[in-house]
This record gives C-alpha cells, sequence and structure tokens, in this order.
C-alpha cells in the first residue's frame, strides 16, 4: 500500500508529512549531534548523509513488506521547519507487527511533541495500516523516551542487559509494547 494519499497527520500542533530532499538542513541540524545518535546506536550522520537520507525518505511511502519503514517529518502546524521525526517500520508483515522509534531535535524537546507525534502515529498504524502490536526499543538511559511509552500507555516487556554495543559503550535495552486492542482507537486522539 502507497500511505501518500493518507498523510500528512495532522495533530492540534503538529503536522507529520514525508520528508522532502529540502529537509536535509533540518535533519542535519538534529541528526548530526552525538547527544542524539548516541541512542540510536550509529554514528552521528554527516552533512552528506543527511542529504541521502533525506532523499530516501522521501522516496519512500510503500507499506507491504517486512523492513518498509514510514518516516515522517515531525512540524509545527503552518510553521516551516522540521522539530524530529516519527518512524514507523513494518517488523513482520504477517504477523501486523510494527516498530515505532521518534528522535526530536534537543531545541524542542521538553514541549510534548515527541509524545503527541508518536501518539498520531500509532493511532494511524493501529487504525489505517492494521498494526496488531506495535512496539518500541529503547536505550535504558533515554529517560525522555521511557516516559514518552508510558504516556502511550506501552507496557515494558523486556530489558534487555548490555545487549548492544554503541563504539565502546554497551548499552541496555527497554521494549515497551502495546497491542491494538490497548490503545487502538484512542491513540490518535
Amino acid at each position: 500500500m502507497d500511505v501518500t494519499s493518507l498523510l500528512p497527520l495532522t495533530t492540534r500542533r503538529l503536522s507529520l508529512r514525508l520528508f522532502t530532499p529540502g529537509d536535509a538542513d533540518d535533519l542535519y541540524a538534529y541528526q548530526s549531534l552525538p547527544s542524539v545518535a548516541r541512542y540510536l546506536y550509529r554514528p552521528a550522520h554527516t552533512r552528506e548523509r543527511s542529504e541521502q537520507v533525506a532523499a530516501e525518505r522521501a522516496a519512500h511511502s510503500v507499506w507491504c513488506a517486512d523492513g518498509d519503514k514510514l518516516a515522517l517529518a515531525v512540524c509545527r502546524r503552518g510553521e516551516p521547519g522540521v522539530l524530529g521525526e516519527v518512524t514507523l517500520t513494518l517488523a513482520n508483515a504477517r504477523a501486523a507487527q510494527a516498530e515505532i522509534g521518534w528522535t526530536l531535535d534537543p531545541r524542542h524537546q521538553g514541549h510534548g511533541y515527541a509524545t503527541e507525534a508518536a501518539k498520531a502515529l500509532a493511532g494511524f498504524a493501529f487504525d489505517r495500516l492494521g498494526v496488531h502490536r506495535l512496539y518500541a526499543r529503547l536505550d535504558v538511559e533515554n529517560t525522555g523516551s521511557v516516559r514518552v511509552c508510558e504516556r502511550l500507555g506501552m507496557r515494558r516487556e523486556a530489558h534487555l542487559v548490555e545487549n548492544d554495543l554503541d563504539g565502546d559503550r554497551w548499552g541496555s535495552e527497554y521494549i515497551y509494547a502495546a497491542l491494538a486492542a490497548d490503545i487502538g482507537g484512542q491513540a490518535g486522539s
């Protein structure tokens, strides 16, 4: 399914839309920060990598096979600029399971944008894309994302100890999840 016709998603304050190649500067502004990359278990983006990622995201709006990823730019309604992103990855098409994620420019954290955007994307996943189970994987030290998961009504299902290596640092992860029956229908409200 091509989701282009179903977008943008809007909330009271935000618009969630497909990225465009022109979003590379905004993407680079936060994806180049070591403090952001730390929780993503990858190096900070270079300018060139941000351009590549913006172009790739702009070109991908299909949701049907394992590994398909929908990445949406989080913007204030009626204003230019990207505050961050929310992502949905189809982990298992047959079992209708998807991973949700969010990354916000640190300059825009603390205003509830991540929760608002993730709630809208969760509602979209359950109500429009037919997802049965939605999960999030996050570094245990990422307390902001822990709070987002809990505000969404997700339950902590696992604590993986030193399961991933970020450069020289072993990271531990929490896995949070919710079923459509748990928060579907109310997620987007």
